[in-house]
Order: C-alpha cells, then sequence, then structure tokens
C-alpha cells in the first residue's frame, strides 16, 4: 500500500520565523555546547535543544543507516516546508545568522565555566549517594539493648532508672510516668535525665510515695518503634511502722495484667449485614495493654471507613459495615502482655445473601482488575460455592461509570471461565466491575463491586522528561515534541497473544516510535495463517490502547494477525504480522479431591481432613459442605475457597451425626462432589480426665484412715473408671503407691500405716484415655485412733437442680458418729470463690441427708459446708463444696409428665448433652432405687422415660433424674394424687379412643344441580366400618342416590341427583375402628332444606341457559383512577356467529370495546355528564340462544356514580402548593379530573374564602385553586381546602409561614418585575430570514423592526464583528425600524449577519445568513433569494 502525504507544518508565528531563518541563512550545523556530562546533539531547527536528543531531519540526513518507507516520506514533505518557508522568510535570515554567531561565541566562552560546576556538582551527588548507601547499609530499628526492670525502695531514697538503647539512625528517646510525657524540667530538683553511650538514665531523688508508678520509655525513628516498661514501688517507713495496713505506697496500682475472659466465638452473619466482634477482658487494660490489635488471616485491620475498632476499660470491639464473601476468614484480636501478647483467634463465617430469583446461584467472589489500558481491563473473579440446585452455566460481567451511576452489561452471553476482557471503556472515567454467576433459574446475586479504577493510558509517563536547569528550574519535554515534523505514525511492533481463551483472544502490541504528534488509534487485521488474504477484525469499533480482544474466531483454525496506526494525518504501514494464533482449548474443571475424613474435636465442631487431587495445577483452593447422615441436606460451610486440607467446621449440633465432603475450585469452575466421609457424631474428643481435689480424712483407727475426695471437674468426656492414691509420711519427697488396683468409688481405707505418723496423700483419675495429674498433696493427717464425743465430717457433697435462686444439696452420712448417733446437720453458706465469711442457713438441725436451698441470688457463686449433729453436740465441718453458680443452663429441662400411645403413665426427661458414656439415673427421693416391678426405665439417645406399670397410691413421691457423668444436669418431679387422678382419666381415653372429626356433616351442591352431604374424620384403617341411618332405616346406595366411603381420606359422602321432597329428613353416619368409635348426625328438614333444593333446581335450569352464548358476568359500572365511569360485562361459550349489541334507552351503542378471546365487553365514558344517565342493555345471540343484561343508571344509581366519582376526584387530589404570579400568587391543588358535583370550599385560619377584591376562587378540569391578589401581611397562616364528595370531606391544608410567605412575596415582586421588563425590554419583531441568497454583482437590503422602551440601542454585526465600513455597507437606523445594504455584494461577503438590539431592560441577537452564488449557479434550495 503506498501513502503519500504533504502537509503544512504548523507552529506559532515567531517560533517558525526563527528556525527558517536560521536554516537558509548557516550552511554550517550548529553545536549546542553543554556540560562534559552530558552528549552533544545537532539540530537544523532549534539553536539549543537538550543535549540528549537529535533532530528528525538530523536523522533524515544520516547516511548508511536503514530507513522504512515513511522516512522518505516524510523527507518529501520536509523539503516541500522548506521551499514555502524559504520564499516568505528570506529576509530574514540575514538578521538570524548574526545573532546564531553572538549565541555561539558565548556559549563557547561559558563552556569552561559549566564544565567546572558540572564535575563539582557531579562528585558532590556521588559522595551524597554514597554515604546515604552506608547509611542504608548499617540501618536498625530502635531496640532495647537493656530494657527497663523493677525498682523497690524506701522513701527518701535515692533511685537510677537506666535502659540501654540502639538503632541506626539514633533513635529518639521519651519518658512516661503513669501513661503521661515525663517533663524533667518541671521537676529539676527531684529529677535527672542523662543519655549518654548509649544509655538512657533517668534519676531519682529523694523518692516519695507520689514518685510511684509505671516508668515507660520509647524509642522512635523512621524505622519503627520500641517501648520498655519498669516498675518503681516507694515502701512508706512510717506506715510500716506504724503497723498500718497499707505499709506499702505505690504511685501506680499494682494490678494484675488483664487477660481475655468472654471472647467473640465462631460467628456466621449474612452476605451484606454488618459484622460486630467483641472481646471482654478480666479487668480493665493497664496503660501498655490499650492498643487491642485485630488482624484477619494474620494481616493487621486498622480503621477506615467501614472498619470501627473502638477499646474500652474492659472490651474490645471492632465493627466492619458491609461485609462480603472476602471478609470471611479468621479474625484474631492481640492483647499485649509483659511476657509479649496473648491472643484470641475465631473463624468468622460469611453466608449467601438472599438470591435474587428463586434457585438463583450465590454471588461470585474475589473480583480483581488487571492490565489497566486506555479502554481496556482484564477480569478475574472466583467461582461461587452454592449453585442454587443447579450447575452454574456462566457469569454476566457489569459495569459502572461512576459519573453516571448506572450498572450496564459487558457480555451479551454468559461467560464460562472467571476471567474476560472488557474494551470500549471510556479514557480517564472511573469505573467500576461486578460479576454474577448464571444457571437455568437466572442470574444470581452479584459480587461485590471492585474498587474504582481509573481508565488511563499505563505508559503516559514514559512519554515525558524532566529536564533539569540552572536555579533549580526544569523544562517538561514530551517524546512528541521531540518527533521534529514527523506527522504520519510508524506501524507498531511486537504483535502478540497476551491472554488466551476458548472463545477468545487478546491481542497486545508496541506502540509506534515516533507517534507523529497526534493522538492514534489502531485498526486490527487478520488472516487465516499462511494465506494473504487480510480482513478489518476491529470493523467499526475505535481501538485506542494497545490491547484487543477478538471474539469471533473459529476453533481449530490458525491467525495471523497486523496492526496500523492512525492519527489525522494518516494511517501507517501494517506492523509485522504475529506469530500463527488460534483460540485455546477449554480449561477443565479441576478433578475432586479425596479421602475426606472428620476426626472429633469439640462439642459443636469437627477437624476435617482430605487428600487434594494428583492433578493440583490451577486450583484456587476447596469448598465445604456438610449433611446429617441420612438426609441429604447439603450446606455451605465455607464461602471463600480454602487454601488448606484441613479445616476445623464450626456450628455443628450435639450427638447428630454428620457427613462431608469436598469441591476443588479453579477459574473454569468447580469440580464434582468428592465421596462422602463416614459418618460421625459430634462430640468432644476423649482426653484424660483433669485431678480431683478436696481430699478428707473421714476416720482413723490409728492404724487405718478412711479417706474421701471430690471428683474431678472434667472427666476428658470419659467416664471414669477408677482412682489411684500415693501416700508419703510429713518431711519425706518419696511417694508411694497405696493401691495397684483402681478405687471405683471416691472413697478408700488406707492400711498399714503408724500410730502417731502424719501422712500425706495424692489422687489420680483415670479413664479410656489414660490416667490424669495428680491432685494437690492433702495435708497432713496425723495417724491417731479417733475417740472424741462429736461425730466426724459429712463428705461428698453434691448439686443436684441448680436453677435461678435455688439448689438442691446432697451429702454422705460421717463415717465416724462419736459417742451417740448422728440426731442431724447444720448447714453454712459463703458467697464467693474463696471468701470464709460463712453464715448458718438453717437454724435446727436437718434430718435427712439432702436440702434444697431457695433465695439465693442469681447469677451468684456459693460455697456450702455441713456439720454432724449428736448429743454430744456438732462436729467438724465437711471440707467446702466445689463453687456452684446460681443459674440456670441454657437449654436445661425440666421432668414431663404423661401417657403414652399404650395408655401407659410415664415421666420423661430429656438431656442437654450426652457422652458415649452418659447413663439416666432414675431414683425416688434422690437415693432411692426404683422398684423394677412397679415401674421400667427405657433410653432412646438423649431422651429417658420412666414408664409405670400400674400406678398407685403408693407410687406418689418425688421421683428425680440425673445423669451419671454430669450430676448437675439433674431434675425431680412431685408425682400427686391430683396427677394420678387426672392422668389415669387420659390413660383411659388413649385406651377406649374416638375416631377424630375432621369435619361434621357439610350439605354442598353442584354446578349441574347435584347435592352432596359428606363428612370427613382422620384417615382410617383399611378395617374401618361405616353404617348410615335415615329416619331410623338404614340406608344403601340406589339410583337416584350414592353412598362412597373412602377410608384411607376418612371421607363419607352421600350423592342425589337429583334432590326430591322424599329426602328431607335426619341423618347418622356411625363409624367404627377397632377400639375407636365415634358417630354424626345432620339434621336435614324445614327451611335449610327448602333453600337447598330451590338452589339444585335453579342450578339445573342455568345449564339449560347455558347451552348457548350467556353472561358470565352481568353488566356492572364502576370508576378507576383515572375518573373514568368503566361500564363492563362478560360473556362466555361464544362462537363465531355470536353477536353482541349494546344499547341505551333503546338506542343502539356502537362505540364499545369487545375481546372475543376473553369475553369481556366494556364501555368507557371518559367524561361523565347528565346524557350518561338512562337504561343499558347489553344483547348476545346466536343460533343456539339468547342472553340478556340491563343496568338502570338512573336516581339512586346515576348519583351513586357521581358520588364515587367525586371520590375519585378529591382522593386524586394532590398536596397544596403556592405558585407566585404577576398578580400575587395561587394556592392550587392538582386533581386528575374535576367535576361540579364535587363542592369545593376554602378556608384561612378557619374563616371561609368566597369570592372578594382579593381572592378568588377558581377550577378548571385538572385543577382548583384560590388567587390572592396583592398579597399582605394579613394572608399569612393555614390556608384549607375542603372537598366534599356527597358522603365525606376531604381536606388538603397549607401553612403559609412567615418564611414561605417572604419568598412567595419575593418571587411575586420579581415576575411582577420581569413582566414590566419583557414588555419593555429591546427586541427584534420581524424583519429578517434564516438564510438569504442574492447574486454576486448585486446589491442587497435587509430591513427589520424593533421594539422597546426606551428605544434600543442599534448594532450591526457580521461574523459576529461589528460593522464599521460604511463604503461597502450603508446602515439606516430609526425608532422602530433599521436597514442594512450590501452594496454590489461578492462572494467575499457571504458570511453570518447579525442585529443586535438592547436597552436597560433588556438585548437581543437575530441572525441571518447570506450565501452569494455566481451567475449560472443555483442558490441554496433552504434560503429566501434576494434581488
Amino acid at each position: 500500500m503506498e501513502t503519500k502525504m504533504v502537509t503544512k507544518f504548523e507552529q506559532e508565528e515567531q517560533s517558525s520565523k526563527m528556525s527558517q531563518g536560521m536554516q537558509l541563512s548557516s550552511q554550517i550545523k550548529k553545536r549546542t555546547f553543554t556540560s562534559s556530562d552530558e552528549e552533544a546533539s545537532y539540530s537544523n531547527f532549534q539553536p539549543i535543544i537538550p543535549a540528549d536528543l537529535m533532530s528528525v531531519k538530523e536523522i533524515l540526513n544520516m547516511k548508511n543507516v536503514s530507513r522504512h518507507r515513511t522516512w522518505e516520506i516524510l523527507q518529501e514533505t520536509m523539503a516541500a516546508d522548506e521551499e514555502y518557508h524559504r520564499e516568505k522568510w528570506i529576509w530574514f535570515g540575514n538578521e538570524a545568522e548574526r545573532t546564531e554567531i553572538d549565541v555561539i561565541r558565548n556559549q563557547q566562552m561559558l563552556r569552561s565555566r559549566v564544565d567546572k560546576v558540572a564535575l563539582r556538582r557531579q562528585a558532590e551527588k556521588k559522595k551524597s549517594a554514597h554515604i546515604k548507601y552506608l547509611e542504608k547499609l548499617s540501618q536498625k530499628a530502635p531496640d532495647f539493648s537493656v530494657p527497663l526492670r523493677a525498682h523497690t525502695v524506701w522513701e527518701g531514697m535515692t533511685v537510677m532508672l537506666s535502659c540501654g538503647v540502639q538503632g541506626c539512625p539514633p533513635p529518639k528517646v521519651e519518658w512516661f510516668k503513669d501513661g503521661k510525657p515525663l517533663i524533667t524540667s518541671l521537676l529539676p530538683w527531684n529529677y535527672s535525665l542523662q543519655e549518654k553511650f548509649g544509655l538512657s538514665l533517668l534519676e531519682i531523688r529523694r523518692c516519695s510515695p507520689e514518685d510511684a508508678g509505671e516508668y515507660k520509655v520509647v524509642a522512635k525513628s523512621s524505622l519503627g518503634e520500641a517501648s520498655t516498661f519498669g516498675t518503681l514501688v516507694v515502701n512508706s517507713c512510717q506506715g510500716a511502722t506504724a503497723g498500718s495496713e497499707h505499709s506499702q505506697t505505690t504511685g501506680w496500682q499494682q494490678q494484675k495484667e488483664a487477660c481475655f475472659d468472654i471472647s467473640f466465638p465462631p460467628t456466621w452473619v449474612k452476605e451484606g449485614s454488618s459484622l460486630s466482634l467483641q472481646c471482654t477482658f478480666t479487668s480493665a487494660l493497664l496503660p501498655f495493654q490499650q492498643d487491642v490489635s485485630w488482624f484477619k488471616d494474620g494481616v493487621q485491620l486498622q480503621q477506615s471507613s467501614n472498619v470501627d475498632i473502638k477499646t474500652f476499660d474492659n472490651k474490645a470491639i471492632i465493627t466492619l459495615t458491609a461485609v462480603h464473601k472476602e471478609n470471611e476468614g479468621v479474625y484474631s484480636a492481640r492483647l499485649k502482655t509483659s511476657d509479649g501478647y496473648e491472643e484470641h483467634v475465631a473463624f468468622v463465617y460469611i453466608k449467601d445473601g438472599p438470591a435474587v430469583v428463586l434457585g438463583g446461584p450465590a454471588s461470585p467472589l474475589a473480583v480483581e482488575v488487571s492490565d489497566v489500558n486506555k479502554n481496556y481491563v482484564f477480569l478475574t473473579w472466583q467461582p461461587p460455592s452454592a449453585d442454587g440446585g443447579s450447575p452454574v452455566e456462566g457469569y454476566y460481567v457489569e459495569r459502572c461509570d461512576l459519573s453516571q451511576g448506572e450498572w450496564v452489561r459487558c457480555n451479551e452471553s454468559s461467560q464460562k471461565m472467571c476471567h474476560f476482557p472488557i474494551f470500549d471503556l471510556k479514557e480517564g472515567a472511573f469505573y467500576q466491575f461486578r460479576v454474577c454467576a448464571v444457571n437455568k433459574a437466572g442470574a444470581g446475586r452479584p459480587s461485590k463491586a471492585t474498587e474504582p479504577v481509573l481508565i488511563a493510558d499505563p505508559l503516559e509517563h514514559t512519554r515525558t522528561m524532566v529536564v533539569k536547569v540552572d536555579r533549580g528550574r526544569t523544562i517538561t519535554i514530551t517524546k512528541d515534541e521531540l518527533e521534529g515534523q514527523v506527522k504520519a505514525p510508524f506501524p507498531p511492533t511486537d504483535v502478540r497473544a497476551c491472554e488466551l481463551s476458548d472463545t477468545y483472544v487478546v491481542l497486545s502490541w508496541t506502540e509506534p516510535e515516533p507517534r507523529g504528534r497526534e493522538p492514534l488509534t489502531y485498526y486490527v487485521e487478520r488472516s487465516l495463517a499462511g494465506k494473504n488474504s487480510w480482513e478489518l477484525a476491529s470493523l467499526d469499533m475505535m481501538v485506542n490502547s494497545p490491547r484487543f480482544p477478538v471474539f469471533d474466531l473459529v476453533k481449530d483454525k490458525q491467525y495471523c494477525f497486523r496492526v496500523r496506526s492512525i492519527n489525522k494525518y494518516g494511517v501507517s504501514d501494517p506492523s509485522t504480522p504475529s506469530a500463527p494464533i488460534s483460540l485455546g482449548k477449554q480449561q477443565a474443571v479441576p478433578p475432586p479431591p479425596h479421602s475426606a475424613m472428620a476426626i472429633r474435636d469439640t462439642d459443636t465442631s469437627v477437624l476435617l481432613q482430605w487428600q487434594e487431587p494428583k492433578d493440583k495445577d490451577n486450583i484456587l483452593g476447596y469448598y465445604l459442605y456438610y449433611s446429617e447422615a441420612g438426609k441429604q441436606e447439603w450446606k455451605t460451610v465455607n464461602n471463600k475457597p480454602v487454601t488448606t486440607t484441613r479445616f476445623t467446621v464450626h456450628g455443628l449440633k450435639t450427638l447428630k451425626e454428620y457427613v462431608f465432603r469436598v469441591k476443588s475450585v479453579s477459574r473454569a469452575g468447580n469440580s464434582r462432589y468428592s465421596d462422602e466421609s463416614h459418618p460421625i457424631i459430634v462430640k468432644a474428643a476423649i482426653k484424660v480426665p483433669s485431678s480431683p481435689s478436696a481430699i478428707a480424712l473421714l476416720l482413723c483407727t490409728g492404724s487405718e484412715m478412711v479417706l474421701s475426695w471430690r471428683a474431678p471437674s472434667y472427666n476428658g468426656g470419659n467416664h471414669v473408671h477408677g482412682y489411684y492414691l500415693d501416700q508419703k509420711e510429713k518431711g519425706t519427697e518419696t511417694w508411694r503407691e497405696v493401691n495397684t488396683k483402681p478405687a471405683k468409688e471416691r472413697t478408700f481405707k488406707v492400711s498399714d500405716l503408724k500410730a502417731g505418723h502424719s501422712y500425706q496423700f495424692r489422687v489420680f483419675a483415670a479413664n479410656a484415655a489414660g490416667i490424669g495429674k495428680p491432685s494437690d498433696a492433702s495435708e497432713a493427717f496425723l495417724c491417731e485412733k479417733w475417740t472424741m464425743p462429736e461425730p466426724g465430717c459429712p463428705y461428698d457433697l453434691e448439686f443436684r437442680e441448680v436453677r435461678d435462686g435455688s439448689l438442691v444439696l446432697l451429702w454422705a452420712t460421717p463415717l465416724y458418729e462419736g459417742e451417740s448417733p448422728v440426731t442431724g446437720y447444720m448447714l453454712e453458706t459463703s458467697q464467693g470463690n474463696q471468701s470464709d465469711n460463712w453464715t448458718i442457713l438453717t437454724v435446727k438441725p436437718i434430718s435427712e441427708t439432702r436440702y434444697k436451698v431457695t433465695g439465693l441470688q442469681t447469677g451468684q457463686t456459693y460455697r456450702f459446708r455441713v456439720s454432724a449433729v449428736n448429743k454430744a453436740g456438732v462436729g467438724r465441718a465437711s471440707l467446702p463444696s466445689e463453687p456452684v453458680t446460681v443459674q440456670t443452663q441454657p437449654g436445661t429441662k425440666e421432668i414431663k409428665i404423661g401417657v403414652d400411645d399404650e395408655g401407659f403413665i410415664f415421666l420423661g426427661y430429656e438431656a442437654v448433652k450426652m457422652s458415649d458414656d452418659s447413663e439416666f439415673l432414675w431414683r425416688k427421693d434422690f437415693t432411692k432405687p426404683i422398684d423394677s416391678q412397679k415401674a421400667k426405665a427405657e433410653t432412646a439417645k438423649n431422651r429417658s422415660a420412666l414408664t409405670f406399670t400400674d400406678p398407685s397410691e403408693e407410687d406418689l413421691g418425688l421421683y428425680t433424674v440425673e445423669m451419671s457423668d454430669c450430676p448437675h444436669l439433674s431434675s425431680s418431679y412431685d408425682f400427686t394424687a391430683e396427677d394420678l387422678e387426672h392422668l389415669k382419666e387420659l390413660s383411659w381415653q388413649v385406651r377406649n379412643p374416638l375416631i377424630a372429626l375432621k369435619s361434621a356433616w357439610q350439605v354442598e351442591v353442584s354446578e349441574k344441580g347435584s347435592v352432596r352431604l359428606w363428612l370427613q374424620t382422620e384417615s382410617l384403617s383399611s378395617s374401618a366400618e361405616l353404617r348410615l341411618i335415615f329416619n331410623d332405616r338404614e340406608m344403601s346406595s340406589n339410583s337416584r342416590c350414592k353412598i362412597n366411603f373412602d377410608k384411607a381420606k376418612g371421607l363419607v359422602e352421600i350423592l342425589f341427583d337429583p334432590l326430591s321432597q322424599e329426602d328431607e329428613g335426619s341423618y347418622t353416619a356411625q363409624l367404627r375402628d377397632g377400639r375407636a368409635k365415634n358417630q354424626c348426625t345432620l339434621v336435614f328438614v324445614d327451611q335449610k332444606f327448602r333453600e337447598i333444593l330451590a338452589l339444585a333446581d335453579w342450578k339445573r335450569w342455568d345449564i339449560k341457559r347455558k347451552t348457548g352464548p350467556y353472561f358470565l358476568e352481568f353488566l356492572t359500572w364502576s370508576v378507576n383512577q383515572d375518573c373514568e365511569l368503566i361500564i363492563q360485562c362478560k360473556v362466555t361459550n361464544t362462537s363465531k356467529d355470536t353477536s353482541l349489541k349494546w344499547f341505551k334507552d333503546g338506542v343502539e351503542v356502537k362505540d364499545f370495546d369487545y375481546d372475543q378471546t376473553s369475553g369481556v365487553s366494556s364501555l368507557i365514558i371518559p367524561q361523565v355528564t347528565k346524557k350518561e344517565a338512562g337504561l343499558y342493555r347489553a344483547v348476545v345471540s346466536d343460533s343456539r340462544g339468547e342472553d340478556v343484561s340491563t343496568l338502570e343508571l338512573l336516581d339512586n344509581e346515576y348519583d351513586k356514580l357521581l358520588q364515587q366519582l367525586s371520590e375519585q376526584c378529591a382522593l386524586s387530589a394532590g398536596p397544596l402548593q403556592i405558585e407566585s404570579t404577576a398578580e400575587g400568587f395561587k394556592i392550587y391543588s392538582s386533581l386528575r379530573y374535576y367535576i361540579s358535583f364535587l363542592k369545593t370550599s376554602w378556608y384561612l385560619k378557619g374563616r371561609k374564602l368566597d369570592q372578594e377584591a382579593r381572592s378568588k376562587p377558581g377550577s378548571s378540569m385538572q385543577k382548583v385553586w384560590i388567587e390572592i391578589l396583592n398579597p399582605t401581611e394579613s394572608d399569612k397562616g393555614e390556608y384549607t381546602l375542603e372537598m366534599f364528595d356527597g358522603k365525606e370531606t376531604h381536606k388538603r391544608f397549607f401553612e403559609l409561614s412567615t418564611e414561605a410567605f417572604a419568598e412567595a412575596l419575593l418571587e411575586h415582586q420579581r415576575l411582577k418585575q420581569q413582566a414590566f421588563a419583557e414588555k419593555n425590554r429591546a427586541k427584534v419583531i420581524k424583519g429578517l430570514p434564516d438564510v438569504v441568497a442574492i447574486m454576486e454583482g448585486k446589491s442587497l437590503c435587509l430591513t427589520c423592526f424593533i421594539d422597546g422602551d426606551p428605544a434600543p440601542e442599534i448594532i450591526w454585526l457580521r461574523n459576529d464583528r461589528e460593522i464599521l465600513d460604511q463604503t461597502q455597507f450603508t446602515i439606516v437606523k430609526e425608532a422602530k425600524r433599521t436597514s442594512i445594504t450590501v452594496n454590489q455584494v461578492t462572494t467575499e461577503d457571504s458570511g453570518k449577519y447579525s442585529i443586535f438590539v438592547r436597552n436597560q431592560y433588556g438585548s437581543e441577537t437575530v441572525d441571518v445568513t447570506l450565501s452569494v452564488y455566481k451567475k449560472g449557479e443555483k442558490p441554496p434550495a433552504n434560503a429566501v433569494e434576494m434581488g
């Protein structure tokens, strides 16, 4: 393709003169002198240019350089330019040559100076860079080599606090006391601060209690910050000698560090909702702990517009305003401690938001933008976990131009892969992008929108160079300015495919150099590989950036592409064709994982592990799913892919059985499900039990001791099988085993002890997982025979039925009774975990070994102890019980009493949680076993029932149930005589049941006139029996009466066709099904029977009527919201020959609508007047028959119509509004339609407004108003419009406040002035056409008329410039008229002529276009021909 272009080189006039003059007058090449550290360059166009640049002409003049044909075109262009400028500017050359010689001479003089300065600067620059390099090598963040340590001193002493600081650059050191900056200059006699040799020293002279506290040192530099703490304690001598309780005084209270208390658990939140996580601490945060850090997946979260972090005295909260799936992950809170930090971690699950369509897929996630160009971006995302029940078929991509705020779809057909190129974007605009998944139900919920992306040229910064000149000034030079006179662009290079898919190819190339000084676009051409038949691939698209997606390629074919550059000067040659390119292979979905296995973790979670597939390339992560075993109700675990092969699944139900499966995730979609894991029951993993506690001595005989202890607080998830004891003598270190076989009970007799020796003991608990840790050593028990008269201590204190405000306490009788039997027990309580303030609960001794304690404070913690009493007195108290919080545990159940399906009375209980070894223990009165002959206990999962065989008064009493491994979860029920009597009655009803009736006898008449009597019971068995009695006689089916009995549905029906007078009477149905039976009677006589008989006869007649066309709906009228009258009917059973006619007062009506498909015919009257009153009749007929419907719209019915029409008009009235006019203002209401039947009244502050001098009510078809003329202050107040429709009064209100009145008055005055100004402003009335045509050589006269007061100023313009030439143009100006005459017009007189008139009230301009044509030519078709 040959391209040859010759264009004019356009520059500013002064620059062009200087350049061409120098070129013509000088035959030598001018050298621009620079410093020696820069390169010299030559130019034929500018006397001085930057040293590292070369002009285009110099490049063209170089020999032995290979050039593209475009260079030859440019050389020809420049030769033409030189010839043009030589003729025009040759006189300027001599003067320019003299100036040039002076410039060169001055440059040579300055050269030596510039060299010296440049060398000095270069040396200083290298020196500075080397120093900075050395500093960077030695840089180190601040650190304390020697931290502060705590000090304790006596009052009045001097103390020195010191720490070692290191870092490069040297950090700035600050001291703080109790969190506040320490200003030593305020107390120079007390504090002395020194810093030397990397040590920071603080000397405190004559310490006082005020100097005590926490001291902190902070070292800061540009590389970071470090801190160290130390506490100073000042002992008061006076307080210590005086024995004061506060002998030690500290300025900073020695508070215990705060730790995590109750913190956020695994959390579930719905997509789009806000998320709030909270941590509470055991105490108020110390000063150094105030900064609680929050992290997500190990990345610290910072305060931002959608992240709010707050820290209070004893809690920290983080809130995310609107969460998306990208926010799912592990969240952690870190609390600083003296040893480092403490961390609380929990997983936050983001649940899918509500579906956009039923069965639609969930939203994709992780939408990311890359490869941003001038009109192109590349988008990637991840597929959703939930597909809505059908596979995801593809994705729709949407974009939003933030300047317009509207989401637009980018792809017409769905995109299968999770990446897509977006083309044809607007350069310089900000866009957001989002993606929707699509399945057969439709498009799902859109993903989270990306952050705003600026569409810009990424190479723009490479086309600009900043050159520094003297005195700190800079010159900015662009590449386009360095291209000389190059205009047509070069072709692009390096055409290649940067993105390949099975449906598209994205082409990329490098933009040409030089570009041609003008904005570039591109043509993209393609050809089948091996052929030279090129065609446009971009078609009518504008390709602005070096990226272009091609979608219409054929699979299995190879293509070559080439690109041309385009600017306003021309089109470049094509680029070198690309290598052959073809569509990529469709990426297959990844294979699923395998070997999914669930492992027990806690009561609500399991650990899921799986093996990744062999082909794990392109896998982004995994989605997990769970279901209760056997249900196949699968639910999604995570909505953000898990990148590891193990995950803890939270939120499961305790003791429920679950199965799991996993999917692989990639850009090609999700894999199929893995095989299900083996079912697992959710419960805590088995661990060894915790240590026992509270070892007590129950009896000592001199050589034997009987010990008891408290069970471990945690059994490790498995029943404790036994206990092991160790013993040692006091003062020795060696423990010796007491028993090799485990003790089953929590009491044990230790033998072979030496009298007079003291022994210590410890106990181990054992379960299936092993032996736990030992208990704390007991106190030293003296082996001495007990002979005291008082009894020993009770033991084995246990709690039952812990509820809000109460509990039941149990204990065992002491093994040592003393000199007489035990007669009772005394109870004591202490509030709190460690308090020794004991309070007696009972005034008199208790005879039983249990007691229900009431009147306790809910939520408080208590301890209890028991003492036995005999005749000698009160014995030793038991060891205190373990602390118990008096509060009902969530989910606690109570014993329920009832009757089962077999009629047996039972007590039932449901456990909150159970382990494998949990058992239900039923007892009577807490201790007595249940007699198996009278009652039997049965257990199913977490429920147990105690069923009585034949309960009597002997079985009454208190029944209790508890869990073997958690006695606290217990309940009791007092079985009373009232319960027994009531339940026996229920038992009889169960064993002698009634058939339940769903519906008693009902009577129905069918459309054909048959009568149906029916009743319905609950579903019956196949052996059920029915007996029907009519007037004391058993009845059966006959020709006129049919009896049906559907046992499965429990339906009994009698069908009469037809019903006759003989069927009047009573009907009784007797039912029996096994032991159950029932009967129901219908009295079908008198008025009820006659009404049913008449209705059946009428329906049989109606069937005959409907053999031909008939009215399904008779004529009715209604008024719609548009206040139109609609008279309507509906016919059916029509044929092609059926005709429908309307009549009013006997006259046929033609203007009505009739839809034969639906049968609906209507007459719409848009405006109701008196002539619409009358008798309306519709007739439908054909050869089969005729039917008639009439409607009387007269008298009361017509008044009712007007009333409803008025009501609709009043309801359509809008709120009152005010409108200012030149005469005053109007208060009005807009209506859909107004009729005179609707009576309107206006009120101001309760006073009725009628037609007056200043108030004028009015109305139109769609508006009612009152006009206030010449408004005054008295017109302010509340205006009321009352509209009476004949039944109700409708009101509208408007408060004309002082502010509203002032605005309306101001607008009225403005409109009044505007009307006056409009009346008097300068204006052109008539006279000038739009386009005028005249033959060359003739004279043209244009005349127009003007108006205005005062008389306007007149100005004639030609091409927007005032006409001053009176020789060519003759202008006549009169009071109301003006004209302009153009003498002997020529083609140069063509153009726009305008008349401009103005006065003090305004101005106006009228334009006329003059077209001058030569003789023999035709004037323009749209012009007025003159002359």
